[in-house]
């Protein structure tokens, strides 16, 4: 984590959800990642979102749930920047493992008690940048109607259909998204307001995970 105070970090919030077509199925699966990022001007209180998205021609759903992480702090981490990150993901796996699993793994030299750890090369990239963010890590159900969890899901199919990926961040397209969701019933909440106003609890630093051997 950085050195500054988590409380001088500007804050962002980052819903993120992969794809996997044909998950489990033998064969190459394609899939995607995605996401969309916020942020509220605190001079302007103007709200901005990007998008992100990536694909891989033959992958898992956690694969994928990790590179939606990864590719979320990349894009926020590309001009230097450090953040308080609300990450919200539908992936246990993903949660979990940032919260729980990884200090374990880090504390046993990159080792668990039932074998190779799977994914490890993916965890240890994303360990390494999240670190310099203070990050809390929220679990959402998935396709509950969650409208920023639907976007993400929506956004992964459509780079795991198309393999396309956004070199970066987009200007997001939620707002349209929104509007059709709506008349089509398919949103059963109203977007999550930005979560200026609400207590960060930043999860526990994360181990040193060197990236090469």
């Amino acid at each position: 984590m950085s050195d500054a105070a988590p409380g001088d970090m500007p804050l962002v919030a980052i819903y993120a959800d992969e794809s996997c077509l044909g998950n489990g199925r033998e064969g190459d699966n394609p899939g995607g990642a995605a996401g969309v990022i916020e942020h509220l001007s605190p001079a302007t209180e103007r709200l901005t979102r990007w998008d992100f998205w990536i694909s891989e021609p033959g992958t898992t759903n956690n694969r994928m749930a990790l590179r939606s992480a990864i590719e979320g702090f990349r894009v926020i981490s590309r001009k230097g920047g450090v953040f308080r990150v609300l990450f919200t993901s539908d992936s246990q796996y993903l949660v979990k493992g940032m919260t729980e699993w990884v200090h374990g793994w880090a504390a046993r030299g990159w080792r668990r008690s039932g074998g190779e750890i799977e994914n490890l090369a993916l965890w240890k990239e994303l360990v390494v940048a999240a670190t310099p963010h203070a990050v809390q890590w929220q679990w959402v159900r998935g396709h509950a109607g969650h409208p920023q969890n639907e976007y993400a899901n929506d956004l992964a199919v459509d780079a795991a259909k198309a393999q396309s990926s956004s070199d970066g961040a987009r200007t997001s397209e939620f707002d349209s998204w929104l509007e059709v969701q709506r008349v089509r019933k398919r949103v059963k909440v109203e977007p999550a307001p930005f979560p200026s106003g609400r207590p960060f609890a930043a999860a526990r630093p994360l181990p040193h995970a060197a990236t090469r051997a």
